[in-house]
């Protein structure tokens, strides 16, 4: 029996991924007739039919939509196949994809990428920086390697290690009643006018939840997209807000006439941690990794 080539499953999943033979030819660095042939060759072997073709559409059959699924775990497996040869000579050594929450990036990265670059010269580290449920998807479908982002939350068939703590502080302007207080409860939350993440960034859940404020519906509160803006709406007087002790340490309050509070007793917060496929054959890498971030954290820490 002859098998497919890992070269003709890729030239199909180039063709899923862009819908067109001249881009999908450009994306693996061969011509268009090359890939189609490699195509034509694929579906000669399978004896079945696995693109329709037209001149303005790619459609493909519905063997070939599951064709197109099993030839990514093939490919990935055979990439982590590489990489496990590759990680067993020298750790980090190699490319590594990682996803990042944009909650964590902009505050943890300038203190970790320093030194990993230090630790690990030979590491060539993609970013992509996005909401979490699309990074957790991203990584299932094996276009990231593993995801920094922040615990609890749904994270499918992947392994976790859990980094540190990052608790959260209330942020007010100094002329607001509880800024007088040199702790808070939870409690002071329950009346106060509360500027949170928008729906989708997993800060919003977390910070509800580890304040007990439940799940407060839509409309309720004055919402924005970014930590920053949470800044500018609160140096602003549209409310108060919960800010992770991760972005103050960055000084994200610098040059605003906020300031921060802790609260009192068990601090509510959240957990940051990096997690992969649990079928990964990286994870002794993806460890190292971990801890790496952790200890160069922990160093610049207060």
């Amino acid at each position: 029996m002859f098998l497919p080539t890992l070269k003709q499953l890729r030239y199909l999943t180039a063709l899923d991924e862009h819908k067109h033979f001249g881009r999908a030819a450009a994306s693996c660095f061969v011509s268009q007739s090359t890939l189609s042939a490699g195509l034509q060759e694929l579906e000669t072997l399978l004896g079945a039919s696995l693109v329709e073709r037209s001149n303005r559409s790619v459609v493909f059959t519905a063997l070939g939509r599951e064709i197109v699924a099993r030839a990514r775990i093939v490919l990935r497996e055979a990439q982590e196949l590489a990489e496990l040869a590759a990680a067993a000579k020298e750790p980090l050594s190699g490319t590594l994809k990682l996803g990042v929450i944009p909650t964590i990036g902009p505050f943890l990265l300038p203190k970790v990428l320093p030194k990993l670059r230090k630790a690990f010269p030979k590491l060539k580290l993609y970013l992509n920086e996005d909401l979490t449920q699309r990074l957790v998807d991203e990584l299932h479908n094996g276009a990231l390697d593993c995801v920094l982002l922040a615990l609890p939350v749904e994270i499918g068939e992947s392994e976790e290690l859990v980094l540190f703590d990052d608790p959260f502080e209330f942020v007010c302007r100094k002329d607001d009643p509880l800024a007088a207080k040199s702790k808070l409860t939870t409690a002071d939350l329950q009346q106060a006018p509360l500027l949170l993440l928008t729906d989708g960034h997993c800060l919003r859940d977390h910070a509800l939840d580890a304040c007990h404020l439940g799940h407060r519906p839509t409309g309720s509160d004055v919402t924005g997209t970014s930590l920053h803006t949470l800044v500018e709406m609160a140096a602003g007087g549209l409310g108060v807000t919960l800010i992770p002790e991760m972005a103050l340490q960055a000084k994200l309050l610098k040059g605003s006439d906020l300031v921060a509070r802790p609260f009192a007793g068990g601090k509510p917060g959240r957990r940051i941690g990096l997690i992969w496929r649990k079928t990964s054959a990286r994870e002794k890498e993806f460890r190292l990794l971990g801890q790496t971030i952790k200890d160069a954290y922990l160093a610049t820490a207060k």
